[in-house]
């Protein structure tokens, strides 16, 4: 057993498992077989057979001896006349011309352990644990099964199998049920989806001396694999089927004889009985095994017999054969029988005589030739003592269809007799979890007749949760399981500690844990595990650790959520492990460590956001289906659903695993079209009220937006939805109206006396007394409308605006509110120069005179030192000063307040446009300090004319918020990366073409400038047309008189002569490099920039949608006043922000917090347009033509069951019928002969019978 184990160590796990497959040489030290030591003597034989069924050559002169003295032996028995000895037949089985996947098999003794044959099965050969074992007897040899008995083999066991991923244990040879079972389970898989073929497996327990062709398998060192040869044939034979997925080959020493495998059979069944189910063994029940009789021999009752003893239960089909036929027989007649309390099957003092009676006629007319007739009398009696266990299925009468019920109902039978202390409701609903069939639970168990409990639901939720199982935690939430109550933050962590070790989410969760433990040892190094110890397996955790400092906590999970979410939000489950927001990770890993080493009391509370919660924990293991049921159960659905596509695609980034990365990818599409859809309902319900959803600050989602949110999932589809759109739009605009044109923004900007007038319109205003009003007191419905919880004048406030609503906000209870009101004049002011469109166009034409500046003073006003720097240049200095203060204030207030500053660097440097903006500052920089000098003046004017050209790119970026040039900006960003593809070939060739043009025209040429011009330069303009003929065609074209061979020379300057003699060749070589570069490479980039302009061209206006978004943040966080004049408003901040201290509620951008009722009513109405949306798609789904077709399917089946009943009503009226007809007959021929005897005077003439107009008439009969 120890070696089991240490096999098991070393072949855990997916790696191990491909490992221990060449490497089982301890299989031969631990398993044996058995070799017959004794020769008895069959009478039969004439002497030449032992009764172990080997021929006298097997075995040696000394065996043949006797063991016993002077005794005689008569009876050969395999514990006595047998040896062991290692086993020399195991390993891999190969059908030779099956062109099937290899198969497991093993010789092994009779009186092997099961234990190390389960292991081996599961840890080595990588069978996946059962949820159900069904062990088919009988039906062996040559008798040919029944077709209804093929047809519940076909469609009902090999079906259930497969829906409840059991194990099918038979006999494994072509023969009888064994070659049947085989087939089904063939054709099953080759009907089967990939994904479900491993569901079914078939283990095949036969005897070894009964196998066909065994000496094939032979090898002390074991096959990987051994070639098995089987002959094709439609008859049956003892050949090893090659349908099955392993073969446990059982050795009891006799060679041709049946039987030898039933006492390790019986006992590898009761063994898997005590195993538990789930993965890792993570279930709450055992391994339910139930063994079907089809048939068989008189022998047959002693196994059924032992196996009843062991409390497993039987399925008896009855009409298949002798043996099942005599069970149930005797099961129905011994239960009509009157019985006395003294002759109940029961009793302890036995079966009364005539149950015996009775019984030995059953069996004497079932088996005639039987000889020990008391023997299987007894045998009979006992099974019946044990009927509570054997369920009979009639197979003539019910459909294959409702096979795996019966497999349910007969498990559940034999669990109510074993569990005491449960009731039958739950052990079938466990099984029902375990085979995850969830329309068995629903159809029997949840059908509104049995009231179900917390504490009966607890134990499967947690099943259902861990082995991934949404339709029956579905239905657990609908029939009395309270979340609320579930979910603790000691059963969260449970589920976390659950996860697999294959999965991604547990790599991360483990790298912190193992950031947490380092910390801890260094801690307290004399609690720490040792150098060299292997951490705890999460998977090994339970509920109840009695280690939770070395098992994952919520603060794993909370470090790891960070990662993934980045600083959208604030940190997860802070506020329960006690932690605050601005701790830093040491110090909080401190903490915690402490925190743990104690009693922690956070793990008994409840978990604040259970439904959240699991949506996280569904979404970090990529289970979708758990994952959108949690979505549809959980608040704040637009923010959760983009929260979940968000962690997918940063989940999707570290994923290794191309099938796993497209799952994840998938995922969060799908999330994003939730998203979507849902703000769609919310949209057509009330748009005011759907901005303030926008703009929503989360408590459940650590203080996030939706528009935080999307922007951090480039969520593009959301972005593009009509509603954001307009939402934005209006923020855009202001307090001006949108429809304003241009020209009068532009006036106005030049002119701001304009702005009293009524050349721009601006939105009605409401009285400050009624705008209280609103934001305080308004109680609006949840019937939609256009009531919503604030005025979009609160959502547009800026900076100046919140600090003066806040202070009305203090100020709301003084004498008058009216006294609040700012002048006219004062108000008008703000609402236009705070707008952000006011701010763009300003930095726009501000931009455009810099730009206008900077290219008069490069073309007209620089001069050299030290006539300049000009008051023109200085000019521009302060103004790019300027530019350089802005941007260190975006960088300052770029992400959120938990940041460092290094991260909020980082951040900024991560835009490309601030990349822009630096590379112009730095080169401005560089060419102003060369420019202030005389020897360094050129190159700094050389790098002034770079950075023009830097600073005039940025302008895309400013036009890249109108409607028609946006999209086309983006896709022209596109078409400059096929641009550096196409560069990337051109340079190959070109290189390739200058570099042999050059080595052919001249022998020899060192200027090194010539040399790049020629290889380069010179080639480029070839594909423009300049081809310079009169230097490439030397023969046409002499060599000027100047130049020279002279290699001196050419190193001082001279022109090197061109050598004709290859001048055909370079012609040649001219010809196939314009042939390719023209044709061929200049058409593929034409056909790159169509693939990328039709591709982007569908989605340019949902790209430029979300990049509008940024823009827009942009210059809603800018001051009001445009470089230069931007300085004001710096020195203003400054003044506010260092020296009056006033907080800054800019730095996190259209956010509103929204607390008490108003919060609780706006989550409302967004749960009813959730489930308005959800009713939709359900609606839709079950119109659409697959659900029709289904439903179809299923009333053409319900009908097609209803005529079979019809059939046998009819034929039961057919039959009772008759016997009427026939008890008329008896009952007319008994008064006939009454009337013509003297034994009774009758009182009065006999009765006539009437004519019935609803039947024929029918003749008299004697």
């Amino acid at each position: 057993m120890k070696e089991v184990e240490k096999g098991n160590d070393t072949g855990g796990g997916k790696d191990g498992t491909r490992k221990s497959v060449k490497d089982q040489s301890w299989i031969p030290k631990i398993i044996k077989k058995r070799v017959c030591s004794a020769f008895v003597e069959d009478s039969f034989s004439n002497g030449a057979l032992c009764q172990c069924g080997g021929v006298r050559e097997m075995h040696s002169s000394i065996a043949t001896g006797d063991y016993f003295g002077a005794a005689i032996v008569s009876q050969w028995d395999s514990a006595q006349h047998s040896s062991e000895y290692p086993t020399d037949a195991f390993g891999e089985l190969e059908f030779a011309g099956a062109g099937r996947r290899h198969s497991h098999f093993l010789r092994l003794s009779c009186d092997t352990p099961p234990q190390i044959v389960y292991q081996l099965m599961t840890a080595h050969w990588g069978l996946p644990s059962p949820n159900l074992v069904v062990s088919v007897e009988g039906g062996e040899g040559r008798e040919a099964l029944k077709p209804w008995v093929r047809e519940v083999l076909r469609q009902g066991l090999v079906r259930a199998a497969q829906s409840t991923g059991a194990w099918i244990l038979t006999g494994g040879l072509r023969e009888g049920v064994g070659r049947c079972l085989g087939e089904a389970v063939r054709d099953h898989q080759t009907a089967a989806s990939s994904l479900s073929q491993n569901k079914v497996i078939a283990v095949g327990v036969a005897p070894w001396g009964l196998v066909h062709n065994r000496q094939q398998l032979v090898n002390a060192q074991g096959s990987f694999p051994a070639r098995y040869y089987v002959q094709n044939t439609s008859r049956d034979s003892r050949c090893l089927d090659n349908n099955y997925q392993a073969f446990l080959l059982v050795d009891d020493g006799s060679v041709g004889r049946r039987g030898a495998e039933m006492h390790f059979r019986a006992n590898l069944e009761d063994y898997i009985s005590h195993q538990r189910t789930g993965i890792w063994g993570s279930g709450s029940i055992e391994i339910p095994v139930l063994c079907m009789l089809i048939s068989g021999e008189a022998s047959m009752l002693e196994r059924v017999d032992r196996s009843l003893r062991k409390a497993t239960p039987w399925l008896v089909l009855k009409g298949s054969g002798p043996a099942a036929d005599l069970i149930c027989e005797l099961l129905v007649e011994l239960s009509s029988m009157p019985q006395s309390p003294a002759s109940s099957p029961a009793d302890e003092e036995g079966p009364s005589v005539e149950q015996r009676v009775r019984v030995r006629e059953h069996i004497r007319r079932v088996f005639p030739s039987e000889a020990d007739l008391e023997k299987l009398v007894d045998q009979a009696l006992s099974i019946f003592q044990n009927s509570d266990l054997i369920t009979v299925f009639n197979g003539g009468q019910e459909g294959a269809d409702d096979f795996d019920t019966v497999l349910l109902k007969s498990l559940v039978r034999a669990s109510k007799r074993l569990s005491s202390d449960a009731s039958v409701n739950i052990e079938e609903l466990k099984l029902a979890v375990a085979w995850n069939r969830v329309d068995i639970a629903k159809s029997e168990l949840f059908n509104g007749d049995i009231q179900w409990r917390y504490e009966d639901l607890e134990d499967s939720m947690t099943d259902a949760l861990v082995n991934d199982k949404p339709e029956f935690v579905r239905l657990f939430t609908e029939n009395g399981l309270n979340i609320l109550d579930y979910l603790t933050n000691r059963r969260l962590e449970s589920l976390y500690n659950r996860l697999s070790d294959s999965s991604l989410v547990y790599a991360l969760l483990q790298r912190k844990l193992n950031e947490r433990q380092g910390l801890a040892s260094n801690m307290a190094p004399s609690s720490a595990p040792e150098d060299g110890t292997p951490l705890k397996s999460p998977i090994s955790h339970s509920i109840d650790d009695p280690d939770p400092a070395r098992a994952l906590s919520l603060y794993e999970v909370s470090r790891v959520l960070w990662d993934l979410l980045g600083d959208v939000c604030q940190p997860f489950y802070f506020g329960p492990l006690g932690l605050d927001h601005g701790t830093s990770t040491r110090k909080a890993l401190k903490q915690m460590a402490k925190l743990l080493l104690g009693e922690s009391p956070y793990k008994e509370q409840r978990c604040l956001s259970p439904w959240a919660s699991l949506f996280i924990w569904a979404v970090l293991q990529n289970r979708s289906e758990m994952a959108i049921f949690f979505w549809q159960m959980a608040g704040e659905s637009v923010l959760s659903a983009l929260s979940g596509c968000k962690m997918l695609r940063e989940l999707s980034k570290m994923e290794t695993e191309t099938e796993s990365k497209l799952a994840m990818k998938e995922l969060a599409q799908r999330f994003e079209n939730l998203a979507h859809d849902v703000f769609s309902e919310c949209y057509k319900s009330s748009e005011s009220r759907t901005y303030t959803l926008l703009i929503r600050k989360s408590p459940v989602w650590g203080g996030a937006t939706c528009l935080q949110m999307a922007t951090a999932a480039e969520a593009r589809l959301f972005f593009s939805h009509d509603g954001v759109q307009s939402l934005l739009t209006q923020i855009w605009w202001g307090d001006m109206e949108g429809s304003t044109e241009v020209w009068k923004l532009v006036l106005t900007f030049f002119c701001p006396p304009l702005i009293y007038t009524n050349l721009i319109d601006f939105r009605e205003e409401e009285a400050d007394d009624q705008k209280i009003e609103e934001v305080f007191q308004r109680r609006d419905s949840l019937d939609g409308g256009d009531a919503t919880v604030y005025s979009l004048a609160d959502i547009l406030h800026t900076n100046e605006d919140a600090e003066e609503y806040n202070a009305l906000r203090d100020n709301s209870k003084g004498p008058s509110p009216s006294s609040q009101k700012l002048p006219f004049v004062f108000q008008r002011w703000r609402q236009f120069w705070f707008a952000p469109v006011t701010s763009f166009f300003g930095n726009v034409l501000m931009y455009f005179l810099f730009l206008l500046l900077f290219a008069y003073i490069l073309l007209v006003d620089f001069k050299k030192p030290p006539k300049g720097p000009t008051t023109a240049e200085f000019v521009l200095y302060f103004w790019v000063f300027t530019l350089v203060c802005e941007e260190i204030r975006q960088s300052m207030y770029t992400g959120t307040t938990t940041v460092t500053v290094w991260q909020k660097m980082r951040l900024y440097i991560q835009d490309i446009w601030n990349k822009c903006d630096l590379t112009a500052i730095l080169l401005f920089s560089l060419g102003l300090v060369c420019r202030m000098f005389l020897w360094s003046y050129k190159f700094g004017r050389a790098v002034m004319c770079l950075d023009y050209m830097v600073f005039t790119m940025r302008l895309i970026h400013i036009f890249a918020i109108n409607k028609q040039l946006g999209p086309k900006i983006i896709i022209v960003g596109k078409m400059v990366k096929d641009v550096f593809f196409f560069l990337f070939f051109l340079g190959i060739w070109l290189m390739a073409y200058g570099v042999a043009n050059q080595a052919l025209i001249y022998n020899f040429d060192s200027r090194p400038e010539w040399i790049f011009r020629r290889v380069f330069y010179r080639p480029y303009l070839h594909i423009y047309g300049q081809v310079p003929l009169n230097e490439l065609d030397a023969e046409k074209h002499p060599n000027e008189p100047d130049c020279t061979e002279n290699e001196t020379l050419i190193e001082n300057g001279f022109e090197p002569c061109r050598q004709t003699n290859t001048s055909w060749l370079v012609l040649t070589l001219l010809s196939i490099y314009l042939l390719v570069t023209n044709i061929l490479l200049v058409n593929l980039l034409i056909a790159m920039f169509s693939y990328t302009f039709s591709k982007v061209q569908e989605r340019g206006d949902t790209h430029w949608k979300f990049q509008r978004y940024k823009l827009l943040v942009e210059y809603h966080s800018r001051p009001c006043l445009a470089p230069p004049f931007i300085i004001i408003s710096h020195i203003h901040l400054f003044i506010k922000r260092k020296i009056r201290r006033v907080p800054s509620v800019k730095m996190s951008h259209f956010v509103m917090e929204i607390r008490g009722r108003k919060a609780s009513q706006l989550n409302t109405w967004e749960s009813i347009q959730k489930e308005n949306l959800l009713s939709m798609q359900s609606k839709r789904q079950r119109h659409s033509d697959t659900e029709r077709l289904k439903r179809t399917s299923s009333k053409v089946d319900s009908v097609l069951k209803q005529m079979a009943e019809i059939r046998d009503h009819d034929r039961r009226l057919r039959m009772l019928e008759s016997e009427l007809e026939y008890c008329s007959n008896v009952l007319s021929w008994m008064a006939d002969s009454l009337s013509q005897s003297n034994l009774i005077k009758p009182p009065r003439p006999p009765p006539t019978r009437r004519d019935s107009t609803f039947s024929s008439p029918a003749s008299p009969s004697s």
